[in-house]
């Protein structure tokens, strides 16, 4: 409810806590969704391993730019020795052809770069996107026709053509995966400053958005009391989906050659060295494809479960079928008893 309403009311009367109401039936609807659960745990494991990379390569007694040449067999052409990929008590995974380096810590190491990139260029991509979509909604209609017209412009950008011809040209010496955050985050924040402003046009016609406005408040106090709460749900939802995309396009760019360089890990930049190595080591290969697999399945899906259980239409939907069925249920037992 807004200040300005509640300001209005008389002493004593209780007032709501939507927040904290909305916070519960959010965590219930998203505990209903089995796949959101598990897509869930699967994402606070991957989490886990990125942040606690140190730790289990130091468990393991390996890091992830170390050269083993004594592991490969340089007569069939650096393929690792042993079976499964040199697996061993001292190499969990096996190790990387030509190099021997060790193939855990490359992993867990490039979830790290694969998982910050990702998460840093929807923070930027968020930020942007509702900075410019909320100023384009409360703004007059120069202001409006300005911004609306650039947002069409990122929009329509090619996000890896542009990202390619940014990437090439900027310093070696530029840190990468800052890099290619602030090069995603900057392409494509237009999709979700359209959503902001169009959600942000539906708020500002509201009662309690009116009542702020006549009690005197200020667009930029409007927008931070009222409008950014009302804005919480599309923007969380968008944003769930985005980090899966971020993840696909961080790991695009690193097979390409223009992403992380060597010897920083990642996952799209193993897959680039893996692409000769599918038939004499394949776990080489199918080893980060499947951790991008996994991560971008994983996060897709709770994004998915994200916007279902902030969507209160999913559980109106529920609610108005299952009565439905219970009265077409009762109708029809209550028909065969008669008869």
């Amino acid at each position: 409810m807004s200040e300005a309403l509640v300001a209005s009311q008389p002493p004593g009367t209780d007032t709501p806590v939507p927040g904290a109401s909305g916070a519960r039936q959010f965590w219930r609807r998203l505990r209903a969704q089995r796949a959101a659960l598990v897509a869930a745990a699967v994402v606070a494991l991957l989490v886990l391993v990125a942040l606690a990379a140190p730790l289990l390569t130091a468990l393991e007694g390996q890091d992830p730019t170390t050269y083993h040449p004594s592991l490969i067999d340089s007569a069939r052409g650096g393929v690792p020795i042993g079976s499964f990929g040199g697996i061993s008590a001292d190499h969990w995974l096996g190790v990387e052809p030509q190099t021997g380096r060790d193939l855990f810590a490359r992993l867990a190491y490039g979830a790290r770069v694969s998982l910050a990139v990702a998460l840093a260029a929807t923070v930027l991509q968020v930020f942007l996107g509702i900075v410019i979509g909320v100023a384009s909604a409360l703004g007059n209609r120069w202001v409006d026709q300005l911004l609306s017209r650039v947002t069409d412009i990122i929009v329509a950008l090619p996000l890896m053509i542009m990202s390619l011809a940014l990437l090439a040209i900027v310093p070696s010496s530029f840190p990468r995966p800052v890099l290619v955050s602030l090069v995603i985050g900057l392409i494509a924040w237009g999709n979700i400053a359209k959503i902001v402003r169009a959600q942000t046009l539906t708020l500002k016609g509201l009662d309690y958005v009116l009542a702020a406005r006549l009690s005197g408040w200020g667009a930029w106090r409007i927008a931070r009391r009222e409008l950014l709460p009302g804005l919480a749900a599309p923007v969380i939802t968008y944003a769930a989906l985005l980090v899966p995309t971020n993840i696909s396009a961080e790991a695009a760019l690193s097979f390409l050659g223009v992403g992380v360089k060597p010897p920083t890990p990642s996952w799209g930049q193993m897959l680039t060295a893996a692409d000769v190595w599918y038939q004499a080591a394949p776990q080489y290969l199918l080893l980060p494809a499947g951790a991008l697999f996994v991560t971008v399945l994983a996060l897709t899906v709770l994004g998915d479960g994200v916007r279902t259980a902030l969507d209160p239409r999913a559980a109106s939907r529920l609610r108005v079928g299952t009565g439905r069925r219970n009265e077409t249920g009762g109708a029809g037992t209550g028909k065969e008893e008669t008869s």
